[in-house]
């Protein structure tokens, strides 16, 4: 069966600094229409930085749509042209004061597809080094950093402290390379 749905008009609604929202009349592929609310966003990255002691980098901020703060990884979206290793590295820098000589891109996301083109890109950042002058945030940007073990972060999920899909996706993979790394011993 073709799933495939052909739009048959887009209408900008809003054009923001982060997203933009369209209204899209589509031909199902039973012949029928619909419409489709989609947010276009640039795509962003999410650092995984884990320090020479093991321990994981994040920042706690208030997040507005959710009325809370949030513990998180450093993440950022991609500035036009910008490849996503140079925002893993800027993000990295801004908001922890740390850079890195490793950085691995482990693996690429969609967010929410049933309404968002958001694309997140996940770097493994080690051999972190505080950098001597701090990066600055964003203006708008007020972060606390933080290094916690894996089994604190697997406590902030318990707790909802952690309640993002990218942070407890990067505390995962942290879970499933630690038992790896224990089987084959």
């Amino acid at each position: 069966m073709n799933l495939n749905e052909k739009t048959l008009s887009s209408k900008e609604i809003f054009k923001g600094r982060i997203i933009d929202l369209y209204v899209e009349q589509v031909e199902l592929p039973n012949g029928k229409t619909s419409t489709r609310e989609i947010v276009k966003h640039p795509g962003a990255v999410a650092v995984l930085a884990i320090t020479p002691e093991n321990k994981i980098v994040m920042v706690e901020q208030f997040r507005k749509p959710l009325e809370r703060n949030l513990v998180e990884i450093p993440a950022g979206k991609l500035e036009k042209g910008e490849e996503p290793e140079t925002t893993a590295r800027r993000e990295l820098e801004e908001e922890t004061g740390y850079t890195c000589t490793h950085l691995e891109p482990l693996i690429s996301f969609y967010t929410s597809p049933g309404f968002a083109d958001e694309l997140v890109h996940l770097f493994l950042a080690e051999n972190l080094e505080k950098l001597s002058e701090a990066a600055e945030l964003d203006e708008d940007e007020f972060v606390e950093v933080m290094e916690v073990t894996l089994e604190e972060a697997e406590q902030m999920i318990a707790n909802k402290r952690i309640y993002d899909a990218k942070t407890a996706y990067a505390v995962q993979y942290l879970q499933l390379k630690q038992a790896m790394q224990n089987s084959s011993k």
